[in-house]
C-alpha cells in the first residue's frame, strides 16, 4: 500500500496529523478535528507493511526490542514528516506529523513580542510547555528563527526527531538527530559543551539526568531552551523539582531561582473563526519570581502573575479572558479551557454587564 498520496493530502489541506491503526481507515486530523480518509479499515498485515516499508534496518531492529520508534522522514517535494510507530493490542499502529518547511514567525504566530527579548538573552534557561499538540515545537522553531536571523553565534539543536529544518542566517544553527547524528541525548548532551553553542535547545526533557544538563548549560553561561509536558508554570515547577530526591530540592530550587529566565505555557483553543488560538500563559523570572522559587513557595508564583502584567506576564485565565474580549473565543471555551473556570465566568460576566451598562448610557429617547 503506496502511503504516499496520504503525505500529499496532509500537506494540500493543511493537516497537522494522520493516524493509522488496524480496524479503522485512515484518519486525519484538520485545525483539531479528525476525520476518516475513505472507508476500508486497515488489516494487520497491511499496516505491517507500511510500517516496515518506511524504516531502515537499524529502525526495524530498535522497534523490534523496544516496540516504539519516532523518526522523520523526508519526501522529495512533498515534505517533512515526523512518525510515531507503536504497537496497541498486538498489532503496530502510526502517527504522522507534517512538519512545515517554513518556518512561521513570533508575529504569525500571534505570540507575545515579549518572546523576541527572552530569546535573545545571554544566558539562562527557558522551558516550553503544554499538551501534546499544542504548538510547542513550532513556537520553539519561531524563537529559534528569531534568534538565528538578529543575533550571530552557534545554535545547537539536539532533537528526536529533528522537526524544523533552519537554514545559517547570522547564526550557525547544528541540529543533530537522536539516532542518526548522535547514539543518544545523553551522549549529545555530554559532548555539546565541546562543540562551543552560544544556544543549546534540547528537544525535550524527559527525565533528570537531562535537566541536570539544561541547568549546567545555563549555569555555566549559555542560553538553554527546551520543552516540557506541563499544563502550566505551577506545573512545570513542580516537575522539573519533583525529577529530583528529597534530599536535593533545596539546590534544584536555588539553582532555578537564579537560571530560569522564563517558562511559556501553550493551549489551543477553538476559535470563532473555525481556527485553533493560542493562548499563552508567561512567567518570567523577576526578583520576586526568584525570591518565591528559593523558599519553595511554588503555590504563590499564580498569584504574583496575576499581578504582574505591567512586566510581561499573563496566567491562562488572563489570556484567555483577552482572546474573548477581543472576539476571538467564546464564552464557553474561555471557561472550558480555563483553569480556574469560576473566576473566568465571574470576569466574563462583569465584563458583560460593564458593555451593558455602557450601552444604556448611550440610550436617547425620541423626544427629549
Amino acid at each position: 500500500m503506496d502511503i504516499t498520496p496520504f503525505f500529499k493530502l496532509m500537506v494540500d489541506r493543511g493537516a497537522s496529523d494522520l493516524f493509522f491503526s488496524v480496524g479503522a481507515p485512515p484518519n486525519i486530523k484538520i485545525e483539531g478535528v479528525i476525520s476518516p480518509v475513505g472507508h476500508a479499515p486497515l488489516k494487520p498485515q497491511q499496516m505491517a507493511e507500511i510500517a516496515l516499508s518506511l524504516m531502515n534496518d537499524d529502525q526495524r531492529k530498535e522497534f523490534e526490542a523496544t516496540l516504539e520508534l519516532n523518526m522523520g522522514l523526508s519526501i522529495s517535494g512533498v515534505g517533512r514528516f515526523r512518525i510515531n510507530l507503536f504497537r496497541q493490542r498486538g498489532d503496530i499502529s502510526m502517527v504522522v506529523r507534517y512538519i512545515k518547511n517554513k518556518i512561521p514567525s513570533i508575529e504569525q504566530l500571534n505570540l507575545p513580542p515579549i518572546l523576541k527579548s527572552i530569546v535573545m538573552e545571554l544566558r539562562g534557561l527557558i522551558l516550553v510547555v503544554g499538551a501534546t499538540g499544542s504548538g510547542k515545537s513550532t513556537t520553539l522553531a519561531a524563537m529559534i528563527d528569531y534568534r538565528n536571523e538578529n543575533q550571530s553565534g552557534h545554535i545547537l539543536t539536539i532533537e528526536d526527531p529533528i522537526e524544523f529544518i533552519h537554514q545559517h542566517k547570522k547564526s550557525i544553527v547544528d541540529q543533530r538527530e537522536v539516532g542518526i547524528d548522535t547514539m543518544s541525548y545523553d551522549n549529545a548532551l555530554i559532548n555539546a559543551m565541546r562543540e562551543a553553542p552560544d544556544v543549546i535547545l534540547i528537544g525535550e526533557i524527559r527525565e533528570r539526568n537531562a535537566m541536570k544538563h539544561a541547568i549546567a548549560y545555563a549555569e555555566t553561561g549559555h542560553l538553554c531552551i527546551s520543552t516540557l509536558h506541563a499544563n502550566n508554570a505551577n506545573q512545570a515547577m513542580d516537575r522539573v523539582i519533583n525529577f529530583f530526591p528529597e534530599d536535593a530540592r533545596k539546590q534544584i530550587l536555588m539553582d532555578l531561582s537564579l537560571n530560569l529566565r522564563a517558562i511559556i505555557s501553550m493551549r489551543l483553543v477553538p476559535g470563532l473563526n473555525n481556527q485553533r488560538m493560542v493562548a499563552v500563559e508567561l512567567l518570567l523570572n523577576t526578583p520576586y519570581i526568584s525570591d518565591l522559587i528559593e523558599k519553595g513557595k511554588i503555590d504563590d508564583i499564580k498569584e504574583a502573575m496575576e499581578r504582574s502584567t505591567e512586566q510581561g506576564m499573563q496566567t491562562f485565565d488572563q489570556a484567555l479572558l483577552k482572546l474573548y474580549r477581543d472576539g476571538l473565543i467564546s464564552k464557553e471555551n474561555a471557561i472550558k479551557y480555563a483553569d480556574s473556570k469560576n473566576n473566568v465566568g465571574l470576569q466574563i460576566r462583569l465584563n458583560n454587564s460593564e458593555d451593558f451598562d455602557s450601552q444604556d448610557d448611550n440610550l436617547t429617547i425620541e423626544g427629549d
